[in-house]
């Protein structure tokens, strides 16, 4: 009788002690809810535009785009990277900050000019694309300190503080007041495929060495946005669209690359090499 009971009874789990460098499989969960968010966040503003709910859709962008960044920061504090991650991350940006933005500013904007409009917009999505893409292909080639081309969370960030900011400003159905807004459109499409440089603010470290600053950096930001949200949130990402294009002509006029010579350097003629082998 005693050795059934002893059968029945449940073995107490033992617990694992978790070595360097490993981790538990619930860790790696976390930026991933993190990432759902994001998309979920996309997908409402997606519906809130259709549902011309403007304001509310260019908010959920912007929700996007600080669960965009928490999904990055809490995968690299928890040491949860994986490439299941960076991929899901790469198609949730797409829906959230390349198709979301792109019809809400054809909804809001673009769709008095008809088909030129909407391929606006189609520009907009096929070169976020195209923008992650690349970034996935040359994230562990490129400099970390800059973003090659803007990226798609910044043009998503112009598209949505841009309606926030003008939204009161503009006439519904008139291609005169929203053709500055086709222009912008494309513009940004060519700044995301673009090989401008974009600082990535990686380098920054100071979160570490001195964090008193970092807090007190933050609450001047909070409190100059709390003053107009609307205004500010626009002039901030539009200084930093503009940023790109700027710091790019400034350094092409002050390190111009000199002329190539026509003539073909010897280490790169083929036939240079083959006469060495021959030669007795």
């Amino acid at each position: 009788m005693s050795a059934e009971v002893k059968k029945r009874r449940p073995r107490k789990r033992k617990w694992k002690r978790w070595k360097e460098g490993e981790f538990h499989r619930g860790t790696y969960i976390v930026p991933n809810l993190f990432t759902t968010a994001n998309l979920f966040a996309g997908f409402f503003g997606i519906v809130s535009a259709i549902n011309g709910r403007y304001e509310v859709a260019a908010v959920a962008v912007l929700i996007s785009c600080v669960f965009d960044i928490l999904d990055g920061k809490v995968a690299r504090l928890t040491g949860a990277t994986s490439r299941f991650g960076v991929e899901y991350d790469s198609l949730a940006d797409l829906v959230s900050f390349g198709v979301g933005p792109g019809l809400l500013m054809y909804l809001w904007a673009l769709k008095p000019f008809g088909r030129l409009g909407w391929l606006a917009a189609f520009v907009f999505v096929a070169c976020g694309a195209l923008r992650l893409a690349r970034f996935n292909v040359q994230v562990e080639v490129v400099n970390k300190k800059y973003f090659v081309g803007l990226p798609i969370p910044g043009a998503a960030g112009m598209v949505s503080t841009s309606v926030l900011f003008l939204n009161d400003w503009l006439v519904p159905g008139s291609a005169a007041s929203t053709a500055p807004l086709l222009v912008a459109t494309y513009l940004l499409g060519f700044l995301m495929v673009s090989t401008v440089p974009f600082h990535s603010f990686k380098d920054l470290e100071i979160t570490k060495t001195k964090p008193i600053a970092v807090i007190f950096v933050s609450i001047v930001i909070v409190t100059i946005i709390a003053i107009h949200p609307e205004l500010m949130l626009f002039l901030m990402i539009s200084a930093y669209v503009l940023s790109g294009p700027v710091l790019f002509i400034v350094h092409k006029i002050k390190s111009p690359q000199p002329n190539p010579s026509p003539e073909v350097p010897v280490e790169s003629r083929p036939d240079v090499g083959e006469r060495e082998e021959r030669a007795p």
